[in-house]
């Protein structure tokens, strides 16, 4: 990519989304902490210069990170210190309402009711089930000896894995498979039997869980989660614990999907990795750690700067948009050596930051690994070949990929494989 071409506009050029690493490496060539002034944000590529970001929530605030670079208020010249304005006004952000997007005692506040869903015993208990799960997505196509496996694979399993962990009660789960796989079963001229909002539907159900679950307590996860309480003891309003567990089914599910598409799209291209993987299963969690740190989820985060500071020596005025791109941060060569291959022999691929860093890390990162291991476990054990399918995707060396049209998230539109079932 041209000196020049740090002037394309991310947000709305397709090449970017598609292959936004040449455009990364130029921006990081000139400065780690560069201006993006189509859109009024300073955008950072290094790695260090993130973790710092992450790290600082007293004076990077979390209040945009679902927002972007669209503030809801103008700052003054000047102005050194907003960290008032921005409490004062959080009902303007974007939403404002979800963990993600609060700072300091609230945002603690609402992950140590998460902690009490994501307890490694759960996750234990959720994992060992897993295979079975995959293996039921498996049986759905593997005959077949071809797939598109983002809706044939990742949507259909990560929906089941979180319906697991949430405690969905089993006769509500294949109902919610439906729903957020985008399956419509109407007949012809007959109305869908399916919501048409998810979420809305997301809110109702799991409203009327945890009212029952708070009315009569049972031994299941969902009475867990209703009678969890806040760390001063306090029991949060119903719509605190809807929220969490709505913006955890999401979440999940997204993240997941990406990092399968990700990682097999990675695995059926380099028969190389595949052999040794096939040969060497013991890899398989170093495997997904590289895939992360090659191919990170997030291609987009954001920060809104509480203080004037200093980023990487570049003077950084409160009111500042910081946009994060975790994928640019583990390719930086200063931190990871030979940063655009994909090596299994990395001495430290567990430093990257897909997951980001600091209190607001992803809490659902030990889940996503599970399925991601897990995935491709199934997948080398229940085949004998495993390619890309040329006739979707190209030969090898010209391959052609679509991924989804976003600045926020990374992840491919689809991904056709093709494959030898074992008998």
């Amino acid at each position: 990519m041209t000196d020049q071409s740090v002037e394309v506009d991310i947000f709305t050029d397709e090449s970017v989304i598609n292959d936004p690493y040449p455009y990364f490496d130029a921006l990081r060539s000139r400065c780690p902490v560069h201006p993006i002034k189509q859109a009024g944000v300073l955008a950072v590529t290094g790695y260090e210069e993130a973790v710092e970001v992450y790290r600082n929530d007293e004076v990077f605030s979390s209040c945009n990170a679902m927002g972007g670079p669209f503030p809801p208020f103008p700052v003054a010249p000047g102005e050194d210190d907003i960290t008032e304005r921005v409490r004062d006004s959080r009902e303007h952000w974007v939403f404002n309402e979800f963990m993600v997007t609060k700072d300091g005692a609230d945002h603690s506040a609402e992950r140590s009711l998460l902690r009490r869903l994501l307890t490694p015993k759960r996750l234990k208990e959720n994992e060992s089930e897993m295979a079975g799960m995959a293996d039921e997505c498996l049986d759905a196509f593997l005959a077949e000896g071809r797939c598109e496996l983002v809706a044939d694979y990742g949507k259909p399993f990560t929906t089941m894995v979180i319906a697991d962990l949430l405690g969905i009660p089993e006769e509500d789960r294949e109902h919610f498979r439906k729903i957020f796989t985008g399956q419509n079963v109407a007949t012809l001229g007959a109305e869908s039997p399916l919501p048409s909002n998810p979420l809305e539907y997301m809110y109702e159900t799991f409203g009327g869980y945890i009212q029952d679950r708070r009315r009569e307590p049972r031994e299941d996860v969902l009475t867990g989660l209703a009678t969890s309480t806040y760390p001063d003891g306090s029991i949060p309003d119903i719509e605190s614990v809807v929220r969490l567990a709505t913006f955890l089914f999401g979440a999940g599910q997204d993240t997941s999907a990406r990092l399968m598409g990700s990682a097999l799209r990675i695995l059926a291209d380099r028969q190389d990795i595949q052999a040794t993987l096939r040969a060497e299963p013991h890899r398989i969690p170093d495997f997904i750690e590289e895939v992360l740190r090659l191919e990170s989820p997030t291609m987009s985060d954001f920060r809104m700067t509480q203080k004037t500071t200093e980023l990487g020596g570049v003077h950084v005025p409160a009111g500042t948009t910081i946009m994060l791109h975790p994928g640019a941060s583990n390719r930086d060569p200063r931190r990871f050596p030979d940063a655009d291959s994909f090596r299994l022999d990395r001495g430290n691929l567990r430093e990257h930051i897909a997951f980001g860093r600091g209190a607001h890390s992803c809490p659902g990162s030990p889940l996503a690994r599970a399925e991601g291991r897990v995935t491709i476990e199934r997948f080398l054990q229940r085949t004998s070949t495993l390619t890309i399918s040329e006739a979707h995707h190209g030969p090898a060396g010209t391959r052609r990929y679509r991924h989804d049209p976003t600045y926020i998230i990374r992840g491919l539109s689809e991904l056709h494989l093709e494959f030898t079932p074992t008998s």
